[in-house]
């Protein structure tokens, strides 16, 4: 590749020299009110990708140069005519060369803004990958410290809950193993990668993300009721990306509560078959969905919480659409608010 650039650079460099040479000829064998030397500012013009400033520079002095000289040597015609034709293609040449220069700058300049562009891009992809990643990692980290925690409660039991511990460890290693899957798949996100599709259960993973959320629960006095449609088809889609998707409705429906004693404090979590598709849906009994927010809700870093980023809902839209779905949030009957997504079911033909 490197020495085809050379030769073709060589090659228009010649071509140059030859268009040159043939207008030099034309121009000082016709008669002066003949102007062939304007013809020069047509090869600096074609010379513009080939040479650099520099050389551009020097090409267009060199034509106003030839200009000169022809004009000395042409043996016949009017003076006058040929004086001023001479001052025209001089101009004309002058004129393009500057052009050209001003161009190759401006060129230079969108290059040097793209490459800054490019940059900034990139370090703006690397902060929101950064922010995914640790969005999307506080739930199994915050599970392993509740595995942690419990833990070393049956150990300090006397005697010692050893099966109990025993099975707070295996949670803890479970969860680790979620949180490796969970960079993995985030960073897949980022690069536009497909997600990795299977078949599984959607009810299975929705008691699993809820039983991670069984301490909070119990602690905020939040009721949840589940409403798990029984002989759902498996979905097909990526389940460690969905499991995302539910923690993080989930998530937010635990923070949408209201913070009055005695208020009601509801979660509603239903599955449900429609044609050909999975739905889930969460409806909770806190603030609501102002029309104002519900046009934001998907909008990367907006959000209404004090301590949130606006990544979550974000990244559950990516998901879930890159699996196929469709995600959507509308204001509850009364108070609260209810988010649904669908999946597709698994087609026949990758049934067992």
């Amino acid at each position: 590749m490197l020495l085809l650039a050379r030769t073709r650079s060589v090659l228009r460099v010649a071509l140059v020299a030859v268009a040159m040479a043939a207008i030099f000829v034309a121009d000082t064998l016709t008669n002066y009110e003949v102007a062939a030397a304007v013809l020069y500012a047509v090869v600096v013009l074609s010379a513009e990708r080939a040479l650099q400033p520099r050389a551009l520079r020097a090409l267009g002095m060199a034509c106003i140069a030839m200009t000169v000289l022809s004009f000395m040597l042409t043996p016949r015609g009017h003076y006058h005519a040929g004086l001023i034709n001479m001052g025209l293609s001089v101009s004309a040449i002058a004129m393009v060369t500057w052009l050209v220069l001003r161009m190759q700058r401006a060129r230079a300049a969108a290059q040097a803004a793209q490459a800054r562009l490019e940059r900034i891009a990139r370090a703006q992809n690397l902060s929101g990958l950064t922010t995914s990643i640790a969005h999307e990692l506080n739930q199994p980290l915050a599970a392993i410290v509740t595995s942690g925690n419990a833990a070393q409660r049956w150990l300090a039991q006397a005697p010692p809950q050893l099966d109990k511990a025993r099975q707070a460890l295996q949670r803890m290693q479970a969860d680790a193993e979620r949180a490796s899957s969970v960079i993995a798949r985030v960073r897949s996100l980022t690069r536009g990668e497909p997600p990795q599709a299977s078949r599984f259960d959607l009810n299975a993973s929705v008691r699993e993300i809820v039983a991670l959320s069984h301490d909070r629960l119990q602690e905020e006095g939040i009721d949840l009721h589940q409403a798990l449609a029984a002989g759902l088809p498996p979905v097909w889609a990526d389940p460690v990306q969905v499991q995302q998707v539910i923690g993080n409705l989930l998530l937010n429906a635990l923070d949408a509560m209201p913070a009055a004693p005695g208020a009601r404090r509801e979660v509603h979590i239903d599955t449900a078959r429609e044609g050909d598709t999975v739905v889930f849906t969460i409806r909770d009994s806190g603030i609501g969905l102002a029309p104002e927010v519900q046009a934001h809700l998907f909008d990367a870093f907006w959000t209404t919480k004090p301590q949130g980023i606006g990544i979550g809902l974000s990244i559950s839209r990516t998901i879930v659409e890159a699996n196929g779905g469709r995600i959507w949030a509308e204001p509850a009957a009364g108070l609260g608010a209810v988010f649904r997504f669908s999946l597709p079911a698994a087609p026949q033909e990758k049934l067992p």
